[in-house]
């Protein structure tokens, strides 16, 4: 015991001193920063063709002895020559990434990648979106949603391709391509809507305590964490769901018409194999089989919308980083447990 009371009070001393250091710092980055105006995001681009090409060239020279890979390089020299000779356009393929969240945080850099290709993408090029999202809030999902309807509305071919997982609002974004690529085993569906929340009321009753709820407007509030819930408000949140959920189906139709949506429309999630008889996907592969498999006729191009992070957010992140593994160290030393 007086060896962990001792390891607290270090640890105490630890986390004190790195908050006082951090809150330093930021303070003086808040003094620079003051009066500046915030700065913007970046987008980056990289043909992931010079990738694939770095990977076999590493390859190569591993397993090529020297008069073997020096004939291969003149014989790729040449072929390079010709096909400069020719000058055909190759097609472009623009490679986005999304990885959802509840919120869909990367909508925001989704929007600005988009916004850059529609300014040079043609009916010619195509659009490769790698999608990965259990689903999240309503709103969230459709603002992607529509961000991605955007590069169908300017005939831009949009092709998503989906890994590990395309559920909920994942696949109400998914929907949206033109063609649907899944790994056999990821998972999709689940075309329904959920709301859940507790209700303490009893329990404050039972300590008397009171909680007064008031509004303007009969639909003002259905159902409450707090309140004392009634029928009618939970008929009339059920009533909202269902709205919701015919809407999600309607979205869902619109872009796959072949879908028995009524079939499919029933929360059910399946994996891929399954997903293909269900007219879920189209076509079973994985996002590196098949981006392999352009960059033999097309040039890849990948698109990512960074944000520029203030020296205080980057502090603050630092600091957050700092603390959890602190703690976790601390709770290890306490469980002799391993995190993984």
């Amino acid at each position: 015991m007086e060896f962990f009371s001792e390891y607290a009070i270090f640890l105490a001393k630890t986390v004190t001193l790195v908050i006082a250091i951090l809150v330093v710092l930021a303070s003086f980055a808040a003094l620079r920063s003051k009066g500046r105006r915030k700065s913007s995001g970046q987008l980056q681009v990289s043909k992931l063709n010079d990738f694939y090409k770095g990977l076999r060239e590493r390859l190569e020279q591993t397993l090529l002895d020297k008069d073997q890979l020096k004939a291969l390089r003149k014989t790729q020299a040449k072929t390079d020559k010709k096909q400069k000779k020719k000058a055909e356009a190759k097609p472009r393929v623009f490679v986005l990434d999304f990885n959802g969240d509840i919120k869909a945080s990367a909508t925001e850099s989704l929007r600005h990648e988009i916004t850059a290709l529609l300014t040079l993408a043609t009916a010619k090029d195509e659009v490769v979106l790698r999608l990965e999202s259990g689903g999240g809030m309503v709103h969230s999902y459709g603002l992607a949603s529509s961000q991605l309807a955007r590069i169908r509305e300017a005939g831009v071919p949009l092709t998503v391709c989906i890994d590990k997982v395309a559920a909920s609002g994942g696949y109400m974004m998914a929907c949206i391509g033109q063609k649907i690529i899944s790994a056999p085993f990821a998972i999709l569906g689940s075309i329904g809507v959920v709301a859940q929340l507790p209700n303490v009321n009893r329990l404050l009753k039972k300590h008397d305590i009171d909680f007064e709820v008031l509004t303007a407007g009969e639909y003002k509030r259905t159902l409450t964490v707090f309140g004392e819930n009634t029928e009618k408000g939970r008929e009339k949140f059920q009533q909202d769901l269902d709205i919701t959920h015919q809407l999600f189906k309607n979205f869902v139709s619109r872009y796959r018409p072949q879908l028995a949506i009524d079939e499919v429309a029933t929360g059910e999630i399946w994996l891929g194999v399954a997903a293909l008889e269900k007219h879920l996907v189209d076509e079973l592969k994985t996002s590196d089989e098949y981006l392999a498999e352009r960059a033999r006729q097309s040039e890849l191009y990948h698109l990512h919308y960074a944000e520029r992070k203030s020296l205080q957010e980057r502090i603050g992140m630092a600091a957050s980083g700092s603390v959890d593994r602190l703690v976790l160290n601390w709770w290890s030393r306490l469980t002799q447990q391993r995190f993984w």
